[in-house]
């Protein structure tokens, strides 16, 4: 009795909905991977950022993939050459091979990667393109609209 569904109040916006459901996804079947952890967010109101705590990784041990509509996250130590002093007692940073995938949803872009204090932020830009987007129409009365196929057509034949 104690869990709650709070995913409405997560979207909070009207038509977005697939939106999150499909960032939300991960391509795997098993859903009860959680490392590494990540946020979703919105930063505009076409722009969203993933966040995925990567401790440890370097640039060169990340790769980011962008196939079709989906977003590949994947890291894998480099094995370490040098031999440090000591011998480690705990080890409680997880540093293992990971890969996280998300699924975008349609005109999503990915526009740039930062690394960052061990958090590695993607950016995203929902463009939609002009022939998708809404556009106003005038309105004509039925009184103007022939005067101006015979402005036309007196045009016509002064030419």
């Amino acid at each position: 009795m104690r869990t709650f569904d709070l995913t409405p109040l997560h979207r909070s916006t009207v038509g977005f909905d697939r939106l999150f459901s499909l960032l939300d996804q991960v391509g795997n079947v098993d859903t009860s991977t959680t490392y590494p952890p990540y946020n979703i967010e919105r930063t505009g109101e076409n722009a969203y950022r993933i966040t995925v705590a990567v401790a440890g990784f370097t640039e060169d041990d990340l790769k980011i993939e962008v196939k079709e509509s989906g977003l590949s996250i994947r890291g894998e130590r480099k094995p370490e050459t040098s031999q440090k002093s000591g011998e480690v007692l705990y080890q409680g940073i997880a540093a293992r091979a990971f890969e996280r995938r998300f699924q975008l949803a349609d005109h999503v872009e990915v526009r740039g990667a930062s690394l960052a204090n061990g958090l590695l932020h993607v950016d995203l830009v929902r463009e939609i393109p002009e022939a998708m987007k809404p556009r106003t129409i005038a309105i004509t009365s039925g009184a103007s609209a022939p005067r101006a196929i015979e402005a036309k057509a007196t045009e016509a034949k002064a030419a």
